[in-house]
């Protein structure tokens, strides 16, 4: 015990006012943070006419589970929006990371010739693009791709950013000595990226997935230019739908007599927030220690 009150570091002054004004800010910055969150549960199970008259406030005024019932009245069109989305999610995510993984590999080898030819043609795609006219036209007319699922996952598998950000992260994992020593040992290029490099890359694997996931997950915008069918919609767009086709009925009921607060479309807005983020704050804390180790990796490098 002695030894360990001997061991112990004693903080002075300043570092304990350091410690206290940094909790201080640390637990204001994740209450601010918090707070809307909360909002927006609270708000999902307020009756709509009580948020009409009295605002929002973060303990429901007048329970009610009428923006839920209104969500899921349809069971089945809901859940094949959120089953295609999980494919959507899956799937792209998968390809996204073995294409930008195996991208980032070739440009991190000095031996490839022609590596900083292919990284500025991949930046200057960052500055000047074709604009959104002829990517829908390449693929909706050239490819022929519209009202598939293919054209929804496949134009997301990767960016110059996460291609840059994971030659980053095998920059400062993979030092050149080892990939020179495998290749000096009979190893191919394959066989170094799958056997040596990938293992060590989990940081990075789960930085580059969790943007890819994300990305798929709050996407709307390829279904609402390339779905043909319901049966295909992302639960993004599907519930920016339902939400249209709320505030249409709610146009439509003006001066009828139903009343517009029997209509929650401001319960619904704050429901579809809860239904669509939910599976993403269960997901989250699963990866966050590789994520903040990702996002940290090469700080101490050298």
């Amino acid at each position: 015990m002695k030894s360990e009150q001997k061991n112990k570091i004693r903080l002075s002054g300043s570092d304990i006012a350091f410690y206290i004004i940094a909790y201080f800010f640390v637990g204001v910055t994740a209450i601010v943070c918090v707070l809307p969150f909360l909002l927006i549960v609270s708000g999902s199970f307020t009756d709509n006419g009580v948020i009409l008259t009295e605002g929002y406030s973060l303990l429901p005024k007048g329970f009610s589970t009428d923006a839920y019932k209104t969500i899921f009245q349809n069971p089945a069109s809901i859940l094949q929006a959120y089953k295609m989305t999980i494919y959507y999610t899956a799937v792209g995510t998968a390809v996204g990371l073995f294409v930008t993984t195996l991208t980032a590999y070739v440009l991190s080898r000095k031996e490839f010739k022609y590596r900083n030819t292919v990284s500025f043609l991949l930046y200057f795609t960052t500055i000047f693009g074709g604009g959104m006219i002829p990517w829908y036209l390449l693929y909706a007319n050239v490819l022929n791709l519209k009202g598939t699922t293919f054209v929804i996952w496949f134009p997301g598998i990767t960016s110059t950013f996460l291609i840059i950000l994971m030659r980053t992260f095998i920059a400062g994992s993979v030092p050149d000595a080892i990939a020179e020593s495998a290749k000096i040992d009979g190893a191919g290029q394959f066989t170094i990226f799958w056997r040596i490099v990938l293992p060590v890359l989990k940081p990075g694997l789960a930085t580059v997935g969790l943007f890819l996931a994300l990305g798929y997950w709050n996407d709307w915008y390829r279904s609402s230019l390339f779905s043909t069918s319901s049966s295909t919609y992302e639960l993004q767009f599907y519930l920016s739908n339902m939400l249209n086709s709320t505030t249409a009925l709610k146009d439509l009921v003006v001066g009828a007599s139903i009343s517009i607060a029997d209509l929650p479309t401001q319960a619904v807005k704050m429901a579809m927030a809860v239904v669509v983020t939910g599976p993403v704050l269960l997901l989250y804390p699963f990866v966050q220690k590789y994520f903040v180790s990702g996002i940290t990796i090469g700080a101490v490098k050298g």
